[in-house]
């Protein structure tokens, strides 16, 4: 039994607004500073070094490569001990080059290692992973469209593709506006994360879906208020899952990229942050909303909710009229369930 009930339905304007602000800024981001894309979207150099002493930081070598003559070098560090390694990226260069060799002769003077690994990475893998990765988003849509629109509602499936957009934008604008480098692990992350906004939207969409026999009793008289008491239900657990999912992803991204210097692991860990908790946000304040007032516009809701307002308003004769000017129509106490597949009997 409901105790109480969270007023979020009516307050669609309020999200919406929300929504409209951040999308801008988001927006606003992807198209006035763009993506700042990794070695292997765009190509460059990668230049390996095995045996980095602890005294060396990812900071020392990437000044020393931009000494070097680098325009913009990136640096990594992985391992521990005698195994810590590092890995700096530059633009592409010709290895025989005196900006290439003069490169590999600083980080061997700033790490005392004698020998720099050194590789080219072109940009038609990053275009083919893009490509592979954009076909597989598509036919992941067009699949979960159907399946949500056959298991639940057709327009809870508009809907849930609605959020999904919402998200994966708010989250890349979000890596735009900061300038963080987008590599093969942030595309990895966006598509983990339309994977778990989908399910914290769908476990929304499927308590309205075992409400929809209390359609019109009291309490639920009208599909606002169902919507509303669906979130009531489930907003404890959206909210426990998205804490529970941002704690050991958080401190993957603070111990692990911060304390540690697994800095491998950070575009993976912030990725997944960000879209995580727009994730657990637009789930209850944007998806619900939408799909309530949307499903309010059918002609059976829309009377329904005429009704109930006019008997609140102490007026049963303009109730009446209501009921009177759909004669021969469905009448106002049969309401279709979609997927239950019957029709039942309900009270006024």
């Amino acid at each position: 039994m409901i105790r109480r009930r969270f007023r979020i339905v009516p307050h669609l304007r309020r999200w919406l607004l929300i929504s409209a602000v951040l999308l801008a800024v988001a927006l606003g981001g992807l198209l006035g500073r763009g993506l700042e894309l990794s070695l292997e979207f765009v190509g460059g150099n990668a230049y390996r070094v095995e045996g980095v002493p602890a005294d060396v930081s990812a900071d020392d070598l990437r000044l020393a490569a931009e000494g070097a003559g680098a325009v913009e070098a990136v640096a990594q560090l992985s391992g521990e001990g005698a195994d810590r390694a590092a890995i700096v990226r530059t633009e592409a260069l010709d290895p025989d080059g005196p900006v290439a060799v003069g490169i590999r002769a600083a980080l061997s003077a700033e790490t005392g290692v004698a020998t720099v690994e050194e590789t080219f990475v072109g940009p038609s893998w990053g275009e083919r992973i893009t490509q592979q990765s954009l076909r597989a988003l598509i036919v992941f849509l067009v699949v979960v469209a159907v399946y949500i629109a056959v298991r639940l509602d057709r327009r809870m499936a508009v809907v849930a593709l609605l959020t999904l957009a919402h998200d994966v934008v708010l989250s890349v604008g979000v890596y735009a506006l900061v300038g963080l480098r987008v590599s093969p692990a942030t595309v990895i992350a966006f598509l983990t994360i339309l994977g778990y906004s989908l399910y914290d939207t769908v476990v929304v969409f499927d308590r309205v879906r075992d409400n929809l026999h209390t359609l019109g009793d009291p309490g639920r008289r009208t599909i606002l208020e169902l919507v509303d008491d669906s979130l009531s239900e489930v907003i404890g657990r959206s909210i426990n899952t998205t804490v529970t999912s941002l704690l050991p992803v958080g401190a993957l991204l603070v111990v692990g990229a911060g304390v540690l210097g697994a800095t491998t692991l950070q575009d993976l860990a912030l990725a997944l942050f960000i879209g995580m908790a727009v994730g657990g946000y637009s789930s209850i304040l944007f998806a619900a909303p939408i799909y309530a007032h949307w499903k309010a516009r059918e002609p059976a809701e829309a009377r329904r909710i005429a009704r109930v307002a006019a008997k609140a308003g102490g007026d049963p004769a303009a109730a009446a009229a209501i009921d009177a000017s759909y004669a021969g129509r469905a009448p106002v106490t049969t309401e279709y369930v979609r997927g239950e597949g019957r029709r039942g009997r309900r009270r006024r």
